[in-house]
């Protein structure tokens, strides 16, 4: 295996292990949500004004998909739609009360994850992490061509 694969291989199983070791814990005080409405609520509560095209960007979904997981969300009472005075045509999603519990709960668990790995994380120095953050905007910025040169767009 050249270094290539083996870098890509061991982001795969650094990944895999991160939502094995997480995903017990996330699914016992998340229960009754799933995974993509939970990261639909965190997109909403970090996004300004999200609509369906700017959550189908952010979360590499297609615009059909999120209409219908934030119809889900809406059922739920976990978010609801607004629009702008100046804008009547565009509809946007904010999260209900309910939804901002669900959005905190969820922030604390990638806390304590995070406090978790602190011990991995003390031992690396600036030098490393210039390093490894530099590779990976390079690499995704390499993807963000391939996919314009593809001319993958949002469905």
């Amino acid at each position: 295996m050249n270094k290539q694969e083996q870098l890509i291989t061991n982001f795969r199983d650094l990944f895999d292990k991160m939502g094995w070791l997480n995903k017990s814990k996330m699914e016992d005080i998340l229960k009754g949500y799933k995974p993509s409405e939970v990261h639909c609520i965190e997109s909403i509560e970090k996004n300004v004004d999200a609509n369906v095209t700017k959550l189908a960007k952010c979360l590499y979904m297609t615009r059909g998909a999120i209409s219908k997981l934030t119809k889900k969300l809406i059922d739920k009472g976990l978010i609801e739609t607004y629009q702008k005075p100046d804008n009547k045509k565009e509809v946007y999603f904010r999260l209900s009360y309910q939804g901002k519990v669900i959005y905190n709960t969820h922030e604390e668990l990638h806390k304590e994850f995070q406090e978790r790995d602190n011990v991995i994380f003390e031992q690396v120095t600036e030098e490393q992490f210039s390093s490894i953050l530099n590779f990976i905007e390079k690499y995704s910025q390499h993807l963000d061509a391939e996919i314009k040169k593809q001319d993958i767009t949002i469905k």
